[in-house]
């Protein structure tokens, strides 16, 4: 007898996404703990990954998607990580899940889950009022370092926004304070409104006001520029924006990635199970347009890899929360 193709797994085969074989496949319904609220960049990037397996058919088991984002991220975390073990739990985050027991008291450590996979990297941009006197972040530095007047906008306390904003004064001498709002969003706003002097949002946080003319970018803190050519704003695009570094702004890298983690205590061939089948996600076309749709960059990473940018990143982060009196310890 003759075995059907579902259509799913035609089109799989046809563009090279194909399932994994491994010793271990999940026999029940997944979990992914979405650290975020509903509709936010988190809770997307779940929900794209969920859309992808399903249409791939890359995981046998079904995948449910759970909003626990209270906290800023640690209910999640707090709640994935108390399976220890279970294979079948699947936390999606930033660098939230390794930073927060850094800088705020929660009730787990990054010890306590394991990292699968990081398939993007959020990029930050310097901002400044579309009516802004400011064409280059040169000219931005320069009047940061006269004024203590000057505020930047962001979301959240001891963040990544204002993590970066104490690099920018630690590499400038600049003398930027630093104001927290609810979201991004809300920063975007506030800029547009004329009501802080700039924010470092990322791409697709300030899209809309940069296409309206509200908002211009002065520099991305990228080692290189970005990839997308596409017109965004008048002529403007992703591309034609000048790396901070360049711009004279000493900060080489600044992104914030885009992560998948298990419980502590699962078997390796749990660990390597997912981020194999994540890999296929970030090989498809429909990944490459949410990251073309959300202007972020792709970059996937596991296994050794990704444990040594975790490292680097934690001493990086940590050096600036120590210099601020920010340590949760």
């Amino acid at each position: 007898m003759k075995r059907s193709l579902s259509l799913a797994c035609v089109v799989a085969a046809a563009i090279g996404v194909v399932a994994p074989a491994h010793a271990f496949e999940p026999n029940r319904p997944v979990e992914f703990v979405v650290t975020a609220g509903p509709g936010g960049g988190t809770d997307i990037f779940a929900r794209t990954i969920q859309a992808i397996i399903a249409k791939y058919e890359l995981m046998k088991a079904p995948v449910v998607v759970t909003n626990k984002g209270s906290a800023g991220g640690a209910e999640g975390f707090v709640y994935t990580a108390g399976y220890k073990g279970d294979a079948h739990k699947l936390a999606f985050g930033t660098n939230n899940a390794y930073l927060l027991p850094i800088r705020a008291k929660v009730p787990y450590k990054s010890e306590d889950l394991v990292p699968v996979s990081a398939l993007a990297a959020d990029e930050f941009i310097l901002w400044v009022n579309g009516n802004s006197e400011f064409n280059t972040a040169a000219d931005f530095v320069a009047k940061a370092k006269e004024s203590a007047d000057m505020k930047v906008g962001g979301s959240q306390s001891k963040d990544v926004d204002q993590i970066l904003t104490s690099m920018i004064n630690d590499a400038t001498g600049s003398q930027l304070g630093y104001i927290p709002f609810k979201s991004g969003g809300e920063a975007a706003v506030q800029l547009a409104g004329d009501h802080i002097a700039a924010n470092v949002n990322n791409p697709s946080e300030n899209l809309g006001q940069w296409q309206a003319g509200m908002v211009k970018p002065l520099c991305v803190f990228k080692a290189e520029k970005l990839k997308n050519d596409a017109k965004v704003a008048g002529d403007k695009g992703w591309s034609d924006i000048p790396t901070c570094k360049e711009s004279g702004i000493a900060i080489d890298n600044y992104s914030m990635p885009r992560t998948v983690w298990l419980p502590a205590g699962v078997e390796p061939d749990v660990v390597e199970f997912y981020s194999e089948v994540l890999k296929k996600v970030s090989e498809t076309p429909e990944w490459a347009k949410y990251l073309a749709d959300t202007s972020q960059s792709p970059a996937y990473m596991s296994g050794e890899q990704l444990t040594t940018f975790i490292k680097g990143d934690e001493t990086s982060v940590s050096e600036v929360l120590k210099r601020e009196g920010w340590l949760a310890n």
